[in-house]
């Protein structure tokens, strides 16, 4: 048998949805691909059929197994090139911003979520709720540049979120939340910077004890 017709792993898969996601923030992918391929990816039974959603992205490091075949030679690594943030928004796209100074700022129930978000607060209290909002896109980005506030960004059951992006000047982050790759309904980017402020990741009040007794 053929290494391209080896079953795959959980962990295979999430390892290629790792790679995914950082060819989306290299700007190699746009989210629309991002998902068309991530879907590809979880259904993928082999290694031949995981590894055909990475075959034409350079400098992707592509384990050998999920080459397919033995005796074909992995993809070139790249040259360093900068990378946008991801995901990166058009430079003719708006992107919606929640201002707030000294203000207590909510989103919750059915409230419709942008692809890209931007928080523009001051000593502000902020909730964002994403547990009943209504997605676009799977993958939502949200640019952070906040001074001595306390955001709260609750998600549902099985989101995920990165907050890898997001730059602490004495502040805190935090986030109780799995850290991708993409598999549910909600993958949260946090970036951009928090002075003397906090930001806090988590799923609904419960959910952790809902689980336990399901």
């Amino acid at each position: 048998m053929e290494s391209r017709d080896l079953r795959v792993s959980d962990a295979e898969r999430e390892h290629v949805g790792t790679l995914l996601q950082r060819a989306v923030g290299q700007g190699m992918l746009s989210l629309g691909e991002f998902t068309e391929r991530m879907d590809t990816a979880l259904a993928a039974k082999t290694r031949g059929e995981l590894n055909a959603v990475l075959i034409d992205l350079p400098g992707m490091q592509v384990r050998p197994e999920y080459l397919p075949h033995p005796t074909q030679p992995g993809p070139v690594p790249a040259p360093p090139m900068p990378a946008p943030a991801y995901p990166a928004p058009s430079p003719h796209m708006q992107v919606p911003t929640i201002r707030g100074r000294m203000s207590n700022l909510s989103r919750k129930g059915r409230w419709e979520v942008p692809p890209v978000l931007r928080l523009d607060t001051v000593l502000s209290s902020v909730t964002l709720d994403f547990t009943e909002a209504v997605m676009r896109t799977q993958v939502v980005r949200i640019q952070v540049d906040d001074y001595l506030s306390s955001i709260t960004l609750v998600v549902p059951a099985e989101a995920t979120a990165d907050i890898n992006g997001l730059d602490t000047v004495a502040a805190s982050a935090e986030s109780k939340v799995r850290n991708g790759p993409p598999f549910g309904p909600l993958h949260l980017i946090v970036d951009g910077t928090v002075r003397l402020g906090s930001v806090n990741v988590k799923h609904p009040l419960g959910t952790t004890l809902r689980k336990l007794l399901g």
